[in-house]
Order: C-alpha cells, then sequence, then structure tokens
C-alpha cells in the first residue's frame, strides 16, 4: 500500500508542477496561486463540514500551535509563489526536480533543533548542492518567458519555504491539529494573503477564462490529491517508503516538460538534476 499510494503521490503532484508553471504563465502568479488556495479551501471547509469532529478534536490544542500553524501556512504560500514565479521563468525539467530539495532544509532545520544527523545526510546535502550548480549551467536558448538563472533561486527559494514550514509542520503542528485541519488552516492563511495581493491586481478577481479554469482546477484538485495519497500511504505502511517514492514528483514534471514542451537540457544539467533527484531520495531514505 505505502509503495502504491507513493507513486500515486508521486504522479499527481508531478502534474500539479507541470500545471503550475502553466497556470502562472496564463493567468499571472498570484492569481494562479490565489485560484488555487481558493478552491483548495473550499473543498477542505466542505470535508470539515461533513467530519466536523477533525476540527472539533484540533481545538483542544493550545494557543501558540495555532500560531505555529499559521507561521507554518505563511511560509507555504510564500513557497507557492517562489513555484510559480520558478515556473513562469524556467523548465519544469529543471525547476520540479531543485525543488525536490526542501528535504535537505527540512534535515539541516531538523539537525539545529538537536537531531543527529549522520555523515551519510550530509553527504547527501552536498551531492544536492553540487547538482544545483550543475544545473545552473545553462546557454541561452533564444525562449522568450525562459531566465534559467532567475528561475533557480526562485525554486531554490520555494524549497527553502516548503522545507522550514514541513519541519514546523512536523515537529509542532501536525501531532496537536491533525493533517486535515493543517491542511485547511493553510489555506484559509494563504487565501487572506493572496487576496489582499490580487485586489491590487486589476480584473484580479475576475474569474478566469474556461480553459484556464480547468488547469487551475487540475492543479489544485491533484496537489489535495497528492496529500490525501500521502498520508494514506503513511498511515498504512512505512512513512519513509513513501516519502521517497514521492519524491519522484521532480522527475514526473520534469518528463512532463520535456513531452509537451520539448524542454530539452544539456549533458551537464541532465547531471545536476540526476544529481538533485538521488541526493534527495537518499536523503529521505535514510532520514
Amino acid at each position: 500500500m505505502d509503495v502504491t499510494m507513493g507513486l500515486l503521490a508521486a504522479l499527481l503532484w508531478g502534474g500539479t508542477d507541470f500545471l503550475v508553471g502553466l497556470n502562472a504563465r496564463a493567468v499571472g502568479v498570484k492569481r494562479a496561486v490565489y485560484f488555487g488556495q481558493a478552491l483548495g479551501f473550499l473543498i477542505m471547509t466542505l470535508l470539515l463540514a461533513i467530519l466536523p469532529t477533525f476540527l472539533l478534536k484540533s481545538l483542544d490544542a493550545p494557543l501558540s500551535v495555532w500560531l505555529l500553524g499559521i507561521a507554518a501556512a505563511l511560509l507555504t504560500v510564500s513557497g507557492a509563489l517562489a513555484l510559480s514565479k520558478a515556473f513562469a521563468l524556467g523548465k519544469a525539467a529543471i525547476v520540479a526536480p531543485l525543488v525536490t530539495s526542501y528535504g535537505v532544509v527540512t534535515t539541516l532545520l531538523s539537525w539545529a533543533s538537536g537531531e543527529h544527523i549522520s555523515l551519510t545526510q550530509l553527504g547527501c546535502i552536498a551531492v544536492c548542492v553540487i547538482g544545483v550548480f550543475l544545473s545552473s549551467i545553462h546557454k541561452d536558448n533564444g525562449v522568450p518567458h525562459n531566465n534559467p538563472r532567475l528561475s533557480i533561486a526562485y525554486a531554490m527559494l520555494a524549497a527553502v519555504l516548503y522545507g522550514s514550514s514541513f519541519w514546523l509542520q512536523g515537529r509542532y503542528t501536525l501531532p496537536a491539529l491533525g493533517p486535515i485541519t493543517m491542511l485547511w488552516l493553510g489555506y484559509l492563511v494563504g487565501l487572506c494573503v493572496l487576496v489582499l495581493m490580487v485586489l491590487r491586481i486589476k480584473d484580479g478577481l475576475k474569474i478566469p477564462p474556461l480553459k484556464n479554469c480547468a488547469t487551475l482546477t487540475g492543479a489544485s484538485v491533484m496537489n489535495l490529491g497528492g496529500f490525501s495519497a500521502f498520508s494514506w500511504g503513511a498511515m498504512a505502511g512505512s512513512v519513509s517508503v513513501v516519502t521517497v517514492i514521492s519524491t519522484l514528483s521532480g522527475g514526473i514534471a520534469a518528463i512532463l516538460g520535456f513531452v509537451f514542451f520539448k524542454e530539452r537540457l544539456s549533458a551537464v544539467q541532465v547531471l545536476g538534476v540526476a544529481l538533485v533527484l538521488v541526493g534527495a531520495v537518499v536523503l529521505h531514505r535514510v532520514d
């Protein structure tokens, strides 16, 4: 079950990453993230309305946990904005694998907070760093929207923000609030922040064209599906196995970018992307 759910999570998150770039280019970074957050919040609110026991149990958590949950949610929505910007500027084949290095950030924060980190984990972190450097070596291909160095910077920023958020959630909020309430809180905070942003954009709240609504809905639903598959697999089997397999989402998004947009990479970039993926997978396995 954990292997199956891990693969399903990887497929859904890989598809989400691929659609994120399409949405950001079509309706703008802030509007794309806003509509995704709005749909996710609606779905999670309906779920809590049907299953209110999840929210009622989380009400016993102290105020400090809720405040940390809000902080984690702010990091998550900031990471979503950075990720959308990265996909809008660069190739999915590079951006998606780099974002999987959020595990490096989570591991380093865990080590800084007192957890033991092995030499193998340090080696994996070094491999990821080398991979990032190699993947940033590029030739200008003349594609108007392509800005490799800036997209890599935004991808690494997204990894830092996501890694920090996952560390906060895993250490402080998820045990007390539970995954469903924490996900609902994340969408709520993200929606509140993004409403203020899109109100400053002309026609920011205007419903996008139907063709864009389809990809926006697809990205939001697949993201929720990825989290659901991950949680189900973790509860039914091994958390480490699910985590390792779900990390393949970066490779899936890269493949989709190649198939649909013919995003070709140099041999050095392929090596860099491969090192990031390998380092992230091994890091999760030995975590």
